[in-house]
């Protein structure tokens, strides 16, 4: 894979291609990421964030309905940026539509889903990222929840061994914020839906350096369907409430 250029200022590479489907009827006229959330779409909320974090220079990976996302932004001179375009002309899938960024980004980039809002110190990430010399950088939380049914666990003959009467489980997940340097571009196949995940375990089965950056103490907010999207209209007039 060829080298990368580590850069100290990143550009922004939004995925905000997708349709949304779990969001219907919502996003028949809208696209997921100009629902509204208080009185700014959602990718409007995330430019803010990113440039409050020292981001000046966005690409856009647009497709479906992609007018409305660009007559909206337009070349970001309002918010004080920088806004390019790519697009596609069908579903691509989140490595699709990075792949169609690949001729704007040329050195570490920042890597987000149009559909998410987040609240952490972006430029620590940054900072890990450089330090470990990743290829990627992967943004996790820790995440737990209780089953509603009890878990069984038997021996080889059937026999009941325990009984944990509804557990909480958990782990890490990842909330879709990356550093990524370009050579990523090499482990994306051209042309066809290959998943993100696969992209990156391929990465680590090449020997790559994929690191994580736990975010701790922090709720971010990710429209997935109808319920995520009141809980983040939720959370988002809590902290209005306390501002005000």
């Amino acid at each position: 894979m060829a080298s990368s250029k580590r850069s100290l200022h990143p550009k922004a590479v939004i995925l905000a291609g997708g349709m949304g489907t779990r969001l219907r009827p919502y996003t028949y006229f809208l696209p997921k990421p100009m629902l509204p959330l208080g009185d700014k779409p959602l990718l409007e909320h995330l430019i803010q964030w990113l440039k409050e974090n020292g981001v000046n220079d966005f690409v856009f990976s647009v497709s479906y309905l992609y007018k409305m996302i660009e007559s909206y932004f337009n070349q970001g001179t309002e918010w004080g940026v920088r806004i390019s375009y790519v697009r596609s002309r069908k579903p691509l899938g989140i490595s699709g539509q990075l792949l169609n960024a690949r001729s704007l980004v040329k050195s570490t980039f920042y890597l987000l889903y149009g559909d998410s809002v987040f609240d952490f110190n972006l430029k620590e990430m940054l900072e890990q990222h450089l330090a470990t010399k990743s290829a990627l950088t992967m943004g996790v939380m820790k995440y737990s929840q209780k089953l509603p049914y009890g878990i069984i666990e038997k021996d080889s003959q059937g026999f009941v061994t325990a009984w944990s009467e509804k557990p909480e489980v958990g782990g890490f997940i990842n909330v879709g914020c990356y550093v990524v340097e370009p050579k990523i571009f090499g482990y994306i196949p051209d042309g066809k839906m290959y998943g993100f995940d696969s992209v990156v375990r391929d990465m680590i089965k090449a020997g790559e350096k994929v690191s994580s950056f736990y975010i701790e103490g922090k709720e971010f907010l990710d429209i997935g369907d109808e319920k995520s999207y009141r809980r983040a209209d939720e959370l988002f007039l809590e902290r209005m409430g306390k501002v005000l």
